[in-house]
């Protein structure tokens, strides 16, 4: 029995943006519409080390894919020069639970959590939208900016990280890169690279709100992909209150997302605040925006099918493209 194995530079060239989104949007509307099993993820502490790994099995009947993966989130890796993503995705054959790949799976996370947010982006965000404001400066910041330049027409790119030279490194690395303007204006605090922008994307480790509501303009769409524990709020119970809201699981989000979660315990919102799951609003189900003027805001803790959708995808181009290495088991 053969299995392929796939390193993150060959996961980098077998799951191209523009697929991933649409992959993401046919993930979450079978998410949304009962088509999918997915177990909320099991979760170990690793208190020493304020990590976490996690694992996350997913079945799409419509689709027939079928992946498990493990990931560990270690912040105290960035002390150690390492990434603090690991992770790897197992893809399985539906029809006889056979694995079929091995691939390293931080790229792949960050590919599918940027294509996810990308998808928001397009079902959510307003058509002319032209600015984006990326809250953050590592591997999620640039799939998010990736994804959002994939939808729109972005004519500039306003980065901020509490590491001025970290924020000189994204902006010398993105700039130009595929769909991604030239300009990159790396701001010296939130509020400017807030205001004004069409689209703001929060890929931060940050326990605590990273801007104010006051710094949003009419219209803005929020990607929050940053925070995934009920004690982490990236984005202000403010901006929660008057956004319309959208995630990727409601389930998942009332047990994960500290960005719902502390607003609701805090009794500034109830349950019934999350408008819509983005696969109602993918599969028609729900509408998205409804005015210019409204703020919408994304809210992602990321879910299983993204990773059996785009392990899929990955496999299929890996073959077709000769990628990765054949191993027997």
């Amino acid at each position: 029995m053969k299995m392929r194995i796939l390193s993150a530079n060959d996961v980098r060239q077998a799951l191209p943006m523009a697929e991933a989104i649409e992959g993401m949007k046919q993930a979450f509307a079978q998410l949304s519409t009962g088509k999918a099993v997915v177990p909320l993820r099991g979760r170990v502490d690793v208190a020493p080390q304020q990590g976490t790994t996690l694992v996350m099995p997913a079945y799409l009947s419509q689709s027939n894919d079928l992946a498990v993966k493990v990931v560990s989130v270690f912040p105290k890796n960035s002390e150690r020069h390492e990434p603090t993503i690991y992770a790897a995705v197992l893809v399985l054959d539906a029809e006889t639970g056979r694995p079929l790949a091995l691939m390293e799976g931080g790229t792949l996370t960050a590919i599918r959590t940027g294509a996810g947010a990308g998808a928001a982006t397009d079902l959510l965000a307003r058509p002319d939208a032209s600015v984006v404001a990326i809250l953050g400066s590592g591997v999620q910041a640039r799939t998010q900016l990736e994804a959002v330049c994939t939808v729109r027409n972005i004519r500039e790119v306003r980065v901020y990280s509490p590491t001025q030279e970290h924020a000189v490194a994204f902006a010398r690395q993105m700039r130009g890169q595929g769909p991604i303007p030239q300009l990159i204006r790396i701001m010296s605090n939130v509020e400017t690279a807030v205001h004004g922008a069409d689209i703001i994307c929060a890929a931060t480790t940050s326990s605590k709100p990273v801007f104010k509501s006051k710094d949003l303009s009419p219209g803005a769409h929020i990607n929050g992909v940053g925070s995934y524990t009920p004690t982490m709020q990236e984005i202000d119970a403010e901006t929660v209150k008057q956004s319309l809201v959208v995630v990727d699981s409601r389930e998942a989000a009332w047990e994960e997302a500290g960005d719902l979660i502390i607003p609701l315990q805090a009794g500034l919102i109830s349950e019934a605040h999350i408008h819509a799951e983005i696969g109602e609003i993918a599969a028609g189900l729900k509408p998205g925006r409804t005015s210019p003027e409204q703020i919408t805001f994304f809210k992602s803790v990321g879910v299983a099918v993204q990773d059996a959708i785009s392990g899929r995808i990955a496999l299929q181009n890996a073959v077709a493209h000769n990628l990765g290495k054949e191993a027997n088991l």
